[in-house]
Protein backbone atom coordinates (compact mmCIF):
# COMPACT_ATOMS: atom_id res chain seq x y z
CA UNK A 1 0.00 0.00 0.00
CA UNK A 2 1.26 3.75 -1.31
CA UNK A 3 0.52 6.36 1.14
CA UNK A 4 1.30 10.21 0.70
CA UNK A 5 2.06 13.00 3.08
CA UNK A 6 0.26 13.79 5.62
CA UNK A 7 -2.29 16.71 4.43
CA UNK A 8 -2.53 19.85 7.62
CA UNK A 9 -5.58 19.74 9.51
CA UNK A 10 -6.68 22.85 9.24
CA UNK A 11 -6.65 22.15 5.12
CA UNK A 12 -9.10 19.13 5.71
CA UNK A 13 -11.34 20.73 8.52
CA UNK A 14 -11.58 24.00 6.25
CA UNK A 15 -14.92 22.07 4.41
CA UNK A 16 -16.69 21.79 7.50
CA UNK A 17 -19.69 24.15 7.95
CA UNK A 18 -19.89 25.79 11.42
CA UNK A 19 -22.66 25.19 12.90
CA UNK A 20 -22.53 28.70 14.99
CA UNK A 21 -23.84 32.14 14.42
CA UNK A 22 -21.60 34.12 12.69
CA UNK A 23 -22.08 37.23 14.63
CA UNK A 24 -20.98 35.31 17.92
CA UNK A 25 -17.65 33.22 16.80
CA UNK A 26 -14.32 33.96 18.42
CA UNK A 27 -12.82 30.72 17.95
CA UNK A 28 -11.62 29.48 14.16
CA UNK A 29 -13.44 26.28 13.75
CA UNK A 30 -10.87 24.53 11.85
CA UNK A 31 -8.21 25.83 14.24
CA UNK A 32 -10.11 24.39 16.91
CA UNK A 33 -10.83 20.79 15.89
CA UNK A 34 -6.86 20.79 15.08
CA UNK A 35 -6.00 21.92 18.21
CA UNK A 36 -8.99 19.09 20.04
CA UNK A 37 -6.65 16.12 17.52
CA UNK A 38 -3.39 17.43 18.97
CA UNK A 39 -4.38 17.25 22.53
CA UNK A 40 -6.19 14.06 21.69
CA UNK A 41 -2.54 12.51 20.09
CA UNK A 42 -1.23 13.55 23.35
CA UNK A 43 -3.28 11.50 25.90
CA UNK A 44 -6.48 13.96 26.63
CA UNK A 45 -9.61 12.09 26.94
CA UNK A 46 -11.98 14.76 28.04
CA UNK A 47 -12.82 18.64 26.97
CA UNK A 48 -11.19 20.01 29.98
CA UNK A 49 -8.21 18.00 29.13
CA UNK A 50 -8.12 19.43 25.92
CA UNK A 51 -8.22 22.60 26.92
CA UNK A 52 -5.73 22.32 29.85
CA UNK A 53 -3.31 20.72 27.51
CA UNK A 54 -3.40 23.62 24.58
CA UNK A 55 -3.10 26.31 27.56
CA UNK A 56 0.34 24.43 28.47
CA UNK A 57 1.44 24.45 24.44
CA UNK A 58 -0.21 27.59 23.34
CA UNK A 59 2.76 28.91 22.27
CA UNK A 60 3.62 25.67 20.29
CA UNK A 61 0.42 25.92 18.73
CA UNK A 62 0.75 29.33 17.37
CA UNK A 63 3.66 28.18 15.69
CA UNK A 64 0.99 26.40 12.99
CA UNK A 65 -2.31 28.28 13.92
CA UNK A 66 -3.16 31.96 14.15
CA UNK A 67 -5.56 31.21 17.65
CA UNK A 68 -5.84 34.95 17.43
CA UNK A 69 -8.38 34.61 20.66
CA UNK A 70 -6.21 32.05 22.87
CA UNK A 71 -7.72 28.51 23.43
CA UNK A 72 -11.22 27.42 23.47
CA UNK A 73 -12.87 26.70 26.70
CA UNK A 74 -13.83 23.47 27.63
CA UNK A 75 -17.40 24.60 27.54
CA UNK A 76 -16.53 26.20 24.22
CA UNK A 77 -15.24 22.61 22.90
CA UNK A 78 -18.31 20.75 24.39
CA UNK A 79 -20.70 22.63 22.75
CA UNK A 80 -19.22 22.89 19.18
CA UNK A 81 -19.02 19.35 19.25
CA UNK A 82 -22.31 18.55 20.24
CA UNK A 83 -23.67 20.52 17.37
CA UNK A 84 -21.25 19.88 14.63
CA UNK A 85 -22.71 17.91 12.02
CA UNK A 86 -21.18 14.54 11.97
CA UNK A 87 -22.11 13.59 8.59
CA UNK A 88 -19.98 16.69 7.68
CA UNK A 89 -17.31 15.54 10.00
CA UNK A 90 -17.55 12.14 8.68
CA UNK A 91 -16.77 13.07 4.53
CA UNK A 92 -13.69 15.42 5.86
CA UNK A 93 -12.37 12.56 7.31
CA UNK A 94 -13.37 9.96 4.66
CA UNK A 95 -11.66 12.50 2.44
CA UNK A 96 -8.53 12.98 4.27
CA UNK A 97 -7.75 8.90 4.35
CA UNK A 98 -8.99 9.21 0.72
CA UNK A 99 -6.05 11.52 0.33
CA UNK A 100 -3.51 9.53 2.28
CA UNK A 101 -4.49 6.07 0.90
CA UNK A 102 -4.79 6.70 -2.60
CA UNK A 103 -6.04 2.52 -3.09
CA UNK A 104 -5.96 -0.53 -1.31
CA UNK A 105 -4.17 -3.39 -2.87
CA UNK A 106 -5.94 -6.07 -4.16
CA UNK A 107 -7.66 -8.12 -2.33
CA UNK A 108 -6.90 -5.90 0.87
CA UNK A 109 -9.62 -7.03 3.49
CA UNK A 110 -11.78 -4.66 4.66
CA UNK A 111 -13.56 -5.48 7.98
CA UNK A 112 -16.98 -3.66 8.69
CA UNK A 113 -18.00 -3.91 12.56
CA UNK A 114 -19.44 -2.18 15.33
CA UNK A 115 -18.94 -0.54 18.55
CA UNK A 116 -21.16 0.91 21.45
CA UNK A 117 -19.77 3.72 23.55
CA UNK A 118 -21.11 2.26 26.82
CA UNK A 119 -20.92 5.53 28.84
CA UNK A 120 -22.39 7.71 25.99
CA UNK A 121 -25.87 7.44 27.25
CA UNK A 122 -28.03 8.67 30.35
CA UNK A 123 -31.30 7.47 31.95
CA UNK A 124 -33.49 10.13 29.72
CA UNK A 125 -31.32 8.74 26.37
CA UNK A 126 -32.80 5.18 25.48
CA UNK A 127 -29.41 3.97 23.15
CA UNK A 128 -25.83 4.88 23.43
CA UNK A 129 -23.68 5.72 20.51
CA UNK A 130 -23.09 2.83 18.08
CA UNK A 131 -20.78 3.50 15.73
CA UNK A 132 -20.19 0.98 12.54
CA UNK A 133 -16.21 1.64 11.04
CA UNK A 134 -14.52 0.51 7.80
CA UNK A 135 -11.02 -1.07 9.09
CA UNK A 136 -8.45 -1.98 6.42
CA UNK A 137 -7.19 -4.79 8.65
CA UNK A 138 -3.67 -5.48 6.26
CA UNK A 139 -2.74 -2.09 7.39
CA UNK A 140 -4.55 -0.74 10.65
CA UNK A 141 -6.27 2.27 9.23
CA UNK A 142 -10.18 2.80 9.87
CA UNK A 143 -11.15 3.53 6.06
CA UNK A 144 -14.87 5.49 7.63
CA UNK A 145 -17.44 5.47 10.09
CA UNK A 146 -20.90 5.95 10.46
CA UNK A 147 -23.37 5.98 13.87
CA UNK A 148 -26.36 3.75 14.07
CA UNK A 149 -29.74 5.76 13.49
CA UNK A 150 -31.58 6.06 17.25
CA UNK A 151 -33.97 2.86 17.46
CA UNK A 152 -32.10 1.03 14.18
CA UNK A 153 -29.06 -0.91 14.42
CA UNK A 154 -26.14 -1.95 11.81
CA UNK A 155 -28.21 -3.59 9.63
CA UNK A 156 -29.08 0.07 8.15
CA UNK A 157 -26.03 1.40 8.78
CA UNK A 158 -23.37 -0.61 6.87
CA UNK A 159 -24.92 -0.36 3.33
CA UNK A 160 -24.88 3.84 4.17
CA UNK A 161 -20.88 3.04 4.94
CA UNK A 162 -20.57 1.18 2.39
CA UNK A 163 -21.80 3.78 -0.45
CA UNK A 164 -19.43 5.94 0.55
CA UNK A 165 -15.85 3.41 0.42
CA UNK A 166 -14.28 3.14 -2.71
CA UNK A 167 -13.70 -1.11 -2.06
CA UNK A 168 -12.77 -1.93 -5.46
CA UNK A 169 -11.06 -5.30 -5.75
CA UNK A 170 -11.23 -5.63 -1.86
CA UNK A 171 -12.49 -7.90 0.42
CA UNK A 172 -15.46 -7.28 2.74
CA UNK A 173 -15.89 -9.12 5.97
CA UNK A 174 -18.73 -8.44 8.51
CA UNK A 175 -20.04 -11.05 10.76
CA UNK A 176 -23.58 -12.30 11.35
CA UNK A 177 -25.51 -9.44 11.85
CA UNK A 178 -24.22 -7.93 8.60
CA UNK A 179 -24.95 -11.52 6.48
CA UNK A 180 -28.02 -9.67 4.96
CA UNK A 181 -28.57 -10.40 0.57
CA UNK A 182 -28.87 -6.73 0.24
CA UNK A 183 -25.71 -5.62 2.26
CA UNK A 184 -24.34 -8.91 -0.13
CA UNK A 185 -25.60 -7.04 -3.11
CA UNK A 186 -24.45 -3.70 -2.07
CA UNK A 187 -20.86 -4.76 -1.84
CA UNK A 188 -20.65 -6.53 -4.83
CA UNK A 189 -22.48 -3.07 -6.54
CA UNK A 190 -19.59 -1.96 -5.50
CA UNK A 191 -16.71 -4.06 -6.99
CA UNK A 192 -15.82 -5.70 -3.85
CA UNK A 193 -15.70 -9.82 -2.35
CA UNK A 194 -18.29 -10.39 0.30
CA UNK A 195 -16.83 -13.14 3.45
CA UNK A 196 -19.83 -13.26 5.82
CA UNK A 197 -20.19 -15.06 8.52
CA UNK A 198 -23.62 -16.96 9.40
CA UNK A 199 -25.01 -18.12 12.33
CA UNK A 200 -28.70 -18.44 14.14
CA UNK A 201 -29.58 -15.67 12.69
CA UNK A 202 -30.49 -17.72 9.47
CA UNK A 203 -30.76 -20.99 10.86
CA UNK A 204 -32.07 -22.85 7.20
CA UNK A 205 -28.84 -21.49 6.04
CA UNK A 206 -27.11 -23.33 8.93
CA UNK A 207 -28.93 -26.05 8.56
CA UNK A 208 -27.87 -26.36 5.04
CA UNK A 209 -24.69 -26.26 6.34
CA UNK A 210 -24.70 -28.92 8.71
CA UNK A 211 -26.39 -31.12 6.35
CA UNK A 212 -23.59 -30.38 3.31
CA UNK A 213 -20.88 -31.18 5.90
CA UNK A 214 -22.86 -34.99 6.47
CA UNK A 215 -22.78 -36.05 2.70
CA UNK A 216 -26.92 -35.49 2.80
CA UNK A 217 -27.47 -35.60 -0.73
CA UNK A 218 -24.35 -37.32 -2.15
CA UNK A 219 -20.84 -37.34 -0.91
CA UNK A 220 -19.33 -33.42 -0.55
CA UNK A 221 -15.37 -33.29 -1.02
CA UNK A 222 -14.04 -29.87 0.12
CA UNK A 223 -12.58 -28.00 -3.19
CA UNK A 224 -9.84 -26.76 -1.29
CA UNK A 225 -8.14 -26.99 2.54
CA UNK A 226 -5.82 -24.95 4.95
CA UNK A 227 -4.30 -25.73 7.74
CA UNK A 228 -2.40 -23.18 9.95
CA UNK A 229 -0.68 -23.64 13.46
CA UNK A 230 0.01 -20.58 15.92
CA UNK A 231 1.98 -20.85 19.57
CA UNK A 232 1.81 -18.11 22.02
CA UNK A 233 0.87 -16.38 25.17
CA UNK A 234 0.65 -20.15 26.65
CA UNK A 235 -2.03 -22.08 24.02
CA UNK A 236 -1.59 -23.50 20.63
CA UNK A 237 -4.03 -22.77 18.20
CA UNK A 238 -4.66 -25.08 15.12
CA UNK A 239 -6.77 -23.57 12.43
CA UNK A 240 -8.34 -25.61 9.42
CA UNK A 241 -10.40 -24.50 6.80
CA UNK A 242 -12.49 -26.57 4.32
CA UNK A 243 -13.81 -24.50 1.29
CA UNK A 244 -16.66 -25.61 -0.80
CA UNK A 245 -17.83 -24.66 -4.37
CA UNK A 246 -21.00 -26.95 -4.50
CA UNK A 247 -23.48 -23.43 -3.39
CA UNK A 248 -25.96 -25.51 -4.74
CA UNK A 249 -26.09 -27.47 -1.16
CA UNK A 250 -27.04 -24.03 0.44
CA UNK A 251 -30.89 -23.04 1.78
CA UNK A 252 -31.97 -20.77 -1.02
CA UNK A 253 -28.16 -20.31 -2.42
CA UNK A 254 -29.75 -17.93 -5.29
CA UNK A 255 -30.81 -15.29 -3.09
CA UNK A 256 -26.84 -14.71 -2.79
CA UNK A 257 -25.65 -12.11 -5.03
CA UNK A 258 -22.52 -13.65 -7.38
CA UNK A 259 -22.33 -17.16 -4.59
CA UNK A 260 -19.45 -19.01 -5.47
CA UNK A 261 -18.43 -20.46 -2.25
CA UNK A 262 -19.00 -21.89 1.26
CA UNK A 263 -16.45 -22.66 4.22
CA UNK A 264 -16.52 -24.41 6.97
CA UNK A 265 -13.51 -22.70 9.72
CA UNK A 266 -12.19 -24.94 12.44
CA UNK A 267 -10.30 -23.26 15.85
CA UNK A 268 -8.63 -26.19 17.92
CA UNK A 269 -7.48 -24.02 20.90
CA UNK A 270 -5.06 -26.00 23.47
CA UNK A 271 -4.39 -24.95 26.85
CA UNK A 272 -2.64 -26.68 28.95
CA UNK A 273 -3.81 -29.63 28.88
CA UNK A 274 -7.30 -28.46 27.82
CA UNK A 275 -8.88 -28.63 24.39
CA UNK A 276 -11.41 -26.69 23.01
CA UNK A 277 -12.64 -26.63 19.49
CA UNK A 278 -14.91 -24.19 17.73
CA UNK A 279 -16.43 -24.38 14.45
CA UNK A 280 -17.81 -21.65 12.05
CA UNK A 281 -19.52 -21.00 8.84
CA UNK A 282 -19.07 -18.59 6.04
CA UNK A 283 -20.38 -17.76 2.32
CA UNK A 284 -18.49 -16.23 -0.01
CA UNK A 285 -18.06 -14.44 -3.69
CA UNK A 286 -14.80 -15.49 -3.69
CA UNK A 287 -13.66 -18.76 -5.44
CA UNK A 288 -13.17 -21.58 -3.08
CA UNK A 289 -10.09 -21.59 -2.39
CA UNK A 290 -9.54 -22.49 1.60
CA UNK A 291 -5.74 -20.34 2.10
CA UNK A 292 -7.84 -16.95 0.50
CA UNK A 293 -10.61 -17.43 2.74
CA UNK A 294 -9.42 -18.16 5.88
CA UNK A 295 -7.38 -14.96 5.13
CA UNK A 296 -9.75 -13.17 5.16
CA UNK A 297 -11.48 -14.66 8.22
CA UNK A 298 -8.61 -14.28 10.36
CA UNK A 299 -7.96 -11.06 9.23
CA UNK A 300 -11.82 -9.77 9.96
CA UNK A 301 -10.36 -9.74 14.15
CA UNK A 302 -8.13 -7.35 13.49
CA UNK A 303 -11.04 -4.55 14.00
CA UNK A 304 -10.95 -6.49 17.17
CA UNK A 305 -8.17 -6.49 18.46
CA UNK A 306 -6.27 -3.34 16.91
CA UNK A 307 -9.14 -0.74 16.59
CA UNK A 308 -12.01 -1.60 19.59
CA UNK A 309 -9.49 -2.66 21.78
CA UNK A 310 -7.35 -0.11 20.96
CA UNK A 311 -9.83 2.64 21.52
CA UNK A 312 -11.46 1.18 24.88
CA UNK A 313 -7.57 0.29 26.46
CA UNK A 314 -5.62 3.18 24.66
CA UNK A 315 -7.74 5.77 24.30
CA UNK A 316 -10.83 5.33 27.52
CA UNK A 317 -13.25 5.28 25.19
CA UNK A 318 -15.59 3.11 26.71
CA UNK A 319 -15.76 5.36 30.29
CA UNK A 320 -16.45 8.55 28.41
CA UNK A 321 -19.06 10.27 29.80
CA UNK A 322 -19.30 12.46 26.74
CA UNK A 323 -22.97 12.34 25.48
CA UNK A 324 -24.45 15.58 24.53
CA UNK A 325 -25.69 16.35 21.13
CA UNK A 326 -23.34 14.85 18.52
CA UNK A 327 -19.90 15.49 21.00
CA UNK A 328 -19.58 11.78 21.56
CA UNK A 329 -19.71 10.69 17.68
CA UNK A 330 -17.58 13.55 16.48
CA UNK A 331 -14.82 12.96 19.35
CA UNK A 332 -14.97 9.04 18.13
CA UNK A 333 -14.38 10.74 14.66
CA UNK A 334 -11.15 12.80 16.55
CA UNK A 335 -10.04 9.30 17.92
CA UNK A 336 -9.96 7.58 14.53
CA UNK A 337 -8.02 10.26 13.03
CA UNK A 338 -5.52 9.98 15.80
CA UNK A 339 -5.38 6.19 15.38
CA UNK A 340 -4.41 6.85 11.64
CA UNK A 341 -2.02 9.22 12.54
CA UNK A 342 -0.02 7.34 14.73
CA UNK A 343 -0.57 3.53 12.37
CA UNK A 344 0.91 5.68 9.51
CA UNK A 345 3.92 6.99 10.87
CA UNK A 346 6.90 4.77 10.32
CA UNK A 347 9.97 6.88 11.68
CA UNK A 348 9.47 5.75 14.69
CA UNK A 349 8.79 2.54 16.30
CA UNK A 350 6.68 1.42 19.33
CA UNK A 351 3.36 0.69 20.18
CA UNK A 352 0.32 2.83 20.06
CA UNK A 353 0.84 4.18 24.07
CA UNK A 354 4.44 4.68 23.18
CA UNK A 355 4.12 6.89 20.37
CA UNK A 356 1.11 8.96 22.08
CA UNK A 357 3.92 9.22 24.70
CA UNK A 358 6.36 10.25 22.24
CA UNK A 359 3.60 12.96 20.98
CA UNK A 360 2.99 14.34 24.12
CA UNK A 361 7.06 15.45 24.85
CA UNK A 362 8.52 15.75 21.66
CA UNK A 363 7.14 18.96 19.73
CA UNK A 364 9.28 17.23 16.80
CA UNK A 365 7.76 14.39 16.75
CA UNK A 366 3.92 15.59 17.55
CA UNK A 367 5.02 18.37 14.13
CA UNK A 368 5.77 15.41 11.90
CA UNK A 369 2.30 13.54 13.05
CA UNK A 370 0.13 15.74 12.13
CA UNK A 371 2.08 17.25 9.27
CA UNK A 372 2.65 20.39 9.96
CA UNK A 373 6.85 19.52 9.04
CA UNK A 374 7.71 20.72 5.67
Amino acid sequence: MQTREVMPLTQVFVSISDPRSARRVRHDLSELLTVAVCAVLCSADEFSDIEAWAKERIDWLRGFLVLEHGIPSHDTFGRVFAALNPREFEAAFRRWVGQLVPALGPDAVVAIDGKTSRRSTTKAAANPLHLVSAFAADVGLVLGQTATAEKSNEITAIPELLATLALQGCVVTIDAMGTQTGIAKAIRDGGADYVLCVKDNHPKLVESFLLAQAGVGGPLRPSSTSESCEDGHGRTEVRRCWAFDAVDRLYKAEQWPDLKSFAIVECERTVGTKTSCERRYYISSLPAEATRIAHAVRSHWEVENRLHWCLDVLFNEDQSTVRTGFAANNLAIVRHIVMNLLRLNTSRKGSIKTKRMLAATSDTFRAELLGFMT
